[in-house]
């Protein structure tokens, strides 16, 4: 939502304002009078000249002041009609938003030194009818956040469209040395020892008369990456993947002015769940651990965001599926985010996902997902070299039902007239971060790591073994019901942040698991590039896989 700039004419109708001022005015004289009659009578008193004479001098000297004060006034009304003219004028197209606020605030300033009908009306019925209600979460600064953008002011601000540009520059040193330069298992991190574009976003939204609208793009190895890793587009025609692939966000909606605020929003919009923002530089470190790693960064779908405080939001989603262009099967997913932020150092956050069918061609399983994090700002002394800390804890549990798998555990199903067993298939994970700011927020500190446990394997990114993709699959690295995966990792970052639009990233990664799963110097890649089908096995080469990685991110965000 974006409230409107105020102005003099919208607090004070022009009339209302020429009567306060002639009224004040008016009734400012009698006093004058009184008191220059009294300094003459004080006069008279002490002096020898008489009365007749007195009197004569006193109409007169009186009459020239009285004059003098409606020339005054007179003067007065005429200067505050030019301001209310030069105030009331079109703003040329190359005033900034900027200035226009500043004006706005210095306007509300004046006005508010002028009594208001409000005022003088004591109780109940001083409310106005038409006050706008408290904006969502305007109540404090969340730039402390992570998942959150730090940035306060945004330049070339206007009414109609605020811009958005992001830039995502890394270079990554593997201590491992892949001979093929990939990383394996990473939704934010790709090649390795050189540098690499990630993402490059050029957008903004925009607002007008209620409707919204928003649109950012991937430039660079996100537009390949993120759409490899959803299978959807392999079912049916047309290439959803090559239509969507340089899209992040792309969604119009409309805003409902009930409670404090309803969006309808369709499109694609951001998931947050496994709290971590798709942009980095929203973000505490550059690779979160798993929890956010393996959920999903985007939806494509509709959401409904109802505010009914300012402390409160309530959103509901219908999408395509799980981070999908499209669907798996022949249902959609079923899913909502609660955010509650009671005061200005504690955000609670909660999603929820149901009832898709994600796997593809297996349209009898069906997933469930419980996303829930927690964030609170325990320190904050804007005095001293370290200025504040926050913690976050997220925790995320989830499992798919149903065709050939199980909630609950290994149990046993009749088929076909034998007994089968449908292994475990479920998601079990945490991460903890904890955020240091020094030297008014110059510098940056963030600890932290976590742990996941997926039979199964459903969630995990499959490794690009010979151009392997989510839909191609490949008999290196299995994803059957049942197999196991457990894996944990830790992260040092730290950040030095000159501007509010920029961000240094030194960050120091170990990542580990229980079978081999990273690359390792022989790489992922067949001799020659890519060989056959994706995914497929070539005879007498195989991937070079390690249970544990470790290594160096060096990156440059900016966000404008």
């Amino acid at each position: 939502m974006k409230l409107a700039t105020s102005n003099t004419k919208d607090l004070v109708p022009r009339p209302k304002l020429h009567l306060v001022i002639v009224l004040a005015l008016f009734f400012q004289l009698p006093f004058q009078m009184f008191a220059q009659n009294g300094d003459q009578e004080n006069n008279r008193s002490g002096s020898g000249i008489s009365d007749a004479q007195t009197a004569n001098s006193a109409t007169s000297d009186s009459n020239r002041k009285i004059l003098q004060e409606l020339e005054k006034m007179r003067a007065r009304i005429l200067e505050l009609e030019s301001q209310l003219q030069r105030q009331s004028k079109p703003q040329a197209p190359g005033d900034s938003e900027v200035g226009r606020h500043a004006a706005g605030a210095e306007n509300l300033i004046k006005v508010s030194a002028l009594p208001s009908p409000a005022e003088k009306q004591p109780g109940p019925v001083a409310e106005s009818k038409d006050r706008p209600k408290a904006e969502p979460f305007a109540f404090a600064d969340w730039t402390w956040l992570n998942g959150n953008p730090r940035t306060k002011e945004v330049p070339l601000d206007t009414e109609f469209f605020t811009p958005e540009i992001r830039a995502d520059v890394d270079y990554i040193y593997d201590f491992r040395h892949p001979k093929d330069d990939t990383v394996s298992g990473s939704s934010e991190v790709f090649r390795s020892n050189e540098v690499q574009l990630t993402q490059l976003g050029v957008g903004g939204d925009f607002h007008y008369d209620h409707v919204r609208a928003r649109l950012m793009t991937q430039l660079g190895m996100y537009s390949q990456t993120t759409p490899r890793n959803d299978s959807s587009p392999s079912r049916g025609q047309w290439n959803l993947d090559n239509a969507y692939r340089y899209l992040s966000e792309a969604y119009g909606g409309y805003h409902f002015d009930a409670l404090h605020g309803i969006n309808v929003d369709a499109g694609i919009f951001m998931s947050y769940v496994g709290l971590f923002s798709y942009y980095n530089f929203d973000n505490w470190a550059y690779q979160p651990s798993y929890v956010s790693s393996n959920t999903p960064w985007f939806f494509n779908g509709v959401r409904i965001q109802i505010f009914p405080t300012e402390h409160l939001k309530i959103e509901p989603w219908f999408v395509n599926g799980w981070q999908a262009y499209g669907r798996f099967n022949n249902r959609p997913g079923l899913g909502g985010q609660i955010l509650w932020r009671p005061t200005a150092w504690l955000s609670l956050l909660g999603n929820q996902y149901a009832v898709g069918a994600d796997a593809l061609g297996v349209p009898g399983r069906i997933r469930y997902h419980t996303d829930d994090s927690i964030q609170a700002k325990y320190y904050d002394r804007p005095e001293r070299f370290l200025d504040k800390a926050a913690f976050s804890l997220t925790g995320d549990a989830g499992c798919e039902h149903g065709d050939g798998v199980s909630c609950a555990g290994n149990s046993r199903h009749l088929i076909g007239g034998r007994s089968v067993v449908w292994p475990k298939q479920s998601f079990l994970g945490f991460m903890a971060y904890n955020r240091f700011w020094f030297h008014k927020d110059l510098f940056g500190l963030t600890i932290g790591g976590g742990r996941i446990n997926n039979p199964g394997r459903y969630l995990v990114l499959l490794p690009p073994i010979n151009g392997a993709t989510a839909a191609s699959g490949t008999s290196y690295f299995t994803e059957n019901p049942g197999d196991p995966y457990k894996a944990w990792d830790a992260a040092g970052t730290f950040d030095w942040m000159p501007s509010q639009y920029i961000t240094f990233r030194w960050e120091y990664n170990y990542r580990a698991d229980n079978v081999p799963y990273f690359s390792g110097p022989g790489g992922v890649t067949p001799p020659g590039g890519n060989t056959g089908a994706p995914g497929s096995v070539v005879p007498g080469w195989s991937p070079d896989l390690r249970k544990s990685e470790n290594r160096l991110n060096m990156a440059i965000l900016v966000k404008f």
